[in-house]
């Protein structure tokens, strides 16, 4: 028994819903995610950065999303964040900006702009709130008019997603089942029926589990994202360490404007009397 590559795992993600012979299951998952913003079903798209094998893994900081245009121009992105590399709403609007300029070539005019649409797929908490889904346009603060919707940024947490079964009517729920990545045999096959795109998506990664360089690829990205967040964890301790000495350096400046000497400061900072001594010198010049 082979064990299910984690579909969260953006090259899998990747591997599933940007691919041409997968554009259903990136249609089905976007009517699903765009149901309450969308008037109508989105029909057709065209994936502007397909997954392509050779470039998948030379960058291990890449970040692999999805990036499509319906056929009536509107913009979509999807990205998948394992963990909280910070910042997350400043990079979404920054990203989103990208994509949102980039539709005018030189000589067009705004009128030409489309929305532009932004689907965050979260590993980790990050809205206050308990829901899972959130969905955020340009409003005026005391009215709740909509300026337009050309902005558009929904956010997917998959730790809020409880698996209650009166929720399993909701297709939605059913994909962000998928990619929280299920174990119960049980559920897995109630998720997928009457549901053949998402039965698709299924058989898809039970392929990609059991191909030899699929899940050498997988192994490779999970070291690469797995240094990452050890990265990330040592800057963020590093911040910590960082913080805590100011705050001892600070009550030591204080202790020497009233006077204390230098054994008595060290003891009640823990800094070394070498340290206060050096901080006396720089309050002296």
């Amino acid at each position: 028994m082979f064990d299910r590559l984690d579909p969260k795992v953006d090259f899998v993600f990747k591997r599933i819903f940007g691919v041409e012979e997968n554009k259903d299951i990136l249609l089905d998952f976007l009517n699903a995610t765009l149901r309450e913003s969308e008037p109508r079903p989105i029909t057709d798209l065209q994936i502007l950065n397909p997954y392509i094998d050779k470039n998948a893994l030379h960058d291990k900081q890449s970040i692999l999303d999805v990036h499509a245009r319906t056929s009536d121009g509107k913009q979509v992105n999807i990205e998948i964040q394992l963990f909280n590399r910070y910042d997350i709403e400043r990079r979404t609007l920054y990203y989103w900006s990208k994509m949102y300029a980039g539709q005018l070539e030189e000589g067009q005019v705004y009128k030409e702009l489309k929305k532009t649409i932004t689907i965050n797929i979260l590993n980790f908490n990050f809205i206050a709130n308990d829901r899972y889904y959130n969905l955020f346009h340009l409003r005026e603060d005391h009215t709740g008019i909509l300026l337009t919707d050309h902005i558009e940024i929904h956010f997917l947490e998959l730790p809020k997603l409880q698996e209650q079964p009166a929720m399993l009517n909701d297709r939605l729920v059913k994909w962000l089942l998928f990619l929280k990545g299920i174990e119960k045999s049980e559920l897995w096959e109630v998720i997928a029926m009457n549901e053949p795109t998402l039965q698709k998506a299924m058989d898809t990664l039970e392929f990609l589990s059991q191909n030899a360089e699929a899940r050498r690829l997988y192994e490779m990205r999970q070291k690469a994202l797995h240094d990452e967040a050890s990265q990330l964890h040592g800057a963020k301790e590093e911040g910590r360490l960082e913080g805590r000495l100011e705050g001892k350096l600070e009550i030591a400046r204080n202790l020497l404007g009233m006077g204390l000497d230098t054994a008595a400061i060290a003891q009640a900072t823990g800094l070394s009397a070498d340290e206060v001594e050096q901080l006396r010198k720089e309050a002296n010049h």
